[in-house]
Order: C-alpha cells, then sequence, then structure tokens
C-alpha cells in the first residue's frame, strides 16, 4: 500500500492576521473549492474558528457527481502558524493535510503539506496514477487561483 504526498506552496501579499482569519475558517472552505464539486459544510460550526478537535462534515461531489460525506478532525492547532486536518470519514484510507503560515516580508508564504493513501490497495493505486492525483492537483490549482482572486 502507497502514500503520496501534495506538496504546494503560495505566497499571498497580505498580514498573518488576515491570511490566518481567512484559511482558518471552515466558512470559507466553499469559496476555495472548485464548484463543480458540490461542496457544502453539513455540520454547524461553519461561522466558529477552528480549534483542536473540531470535527467539521461536509457532502462533496469528487467523481460522476457522486455524493460523499468527508468528515475532518483539526488535529493540531498552533495560532496564526499552522493547522492539521485529518479525515475520519471519507474517500480516501488516510488524508492528511498540514496547512501551514510561514510570515514573509510583504505578505504570507502559505505551505500545504498532503499525505494520502487512496482506499481498495492494489486498485486504489492505480486510480492514483489514472486519476486522483490529476484531480487533486486540479483541486489545488483551482484553489491557488481562488485565493489569489481573494488577495491579489
Amino acid at each position: 500500500m502507497s502514500f503520496y504526498q501534495l506538496k504546494r506552496e503560495q505566497f499571498i501579499p497580505a498580514d498573518l492576521d488576515t491570511v490566518w482569519d481567512f484559511m482558518s475558517s471552515p466558512k470559507n472552505l466553499k469559496q476555495i473549492t472548485p464548484k463543480h464539486m458540490g461542496f457544502d459544510i453539513t455540520s454547524d460550526n461553519g461561522d466558529e474558528k477552528m480549534y483542536q478537535g473540531m470535527i467539521i462534515s461536509y457532502v462533496v461531489k469528487p467523481m460522476l457527481n457522486i455524493p460523499t460525506t468527508w468528515v475532518t478532525e483539526i488535529t493540531h492547532v498552533k495560532d496564526k502558524l499552522y493547522f492539521v486536518d485529518e479525515q475520519r470519514i471519507g474517500p480516501y484510507k488516510l488524508w492528511h493535510h498540514q496547512h501551514i503560515l510561514i510570515p514573509q516580508n510583504n505578505g504570507v508564504l502559505m505551505k500545504d503539506i498532503v499525505t494520502y493513501q487512496p482506499p481498495f490497495g492494489f486498485l486504489g493505486n492505480i486510480a492514483n496514477t489514472l486519476f486522483i492525483r490529476n484531480k487533486l492537483n486540479q483541486i489545488f490549482k483551482y484553489r491557488f487561483k481562488a485565493v489569489e482572486e481573494r488577495f491579489y
């Protein structure tokens, strides 16, 4: 069973407080997720600030417009530095997503490190090669553009 990693970096020309407030708020997830994925938060915590132990549930349509329940837990939070979400229920066997913010001159460097394992063992590895990796790259490309539009 293979694990895969997706790493992305983006410079955001805004102050750390502004970037943190946006990125650490569950209600903003929909704004940075492609519309065709039908992303909706189903838990009643969209207006809350993220905290360690927070459970967030969503409905998302990652493939063939089929609704999928996805539940994540915020497992680590270091205010204005990073937070980690881990899948508890969803399409992956493992999903661990680190969101890291690094203050820099005139802005913030945002790093994402996603470690994931597709389901179904060997078949999941084939699916990753054929389409999962590409789909994740498309989602993060959309996110990059959405963040650019928000902060530039």
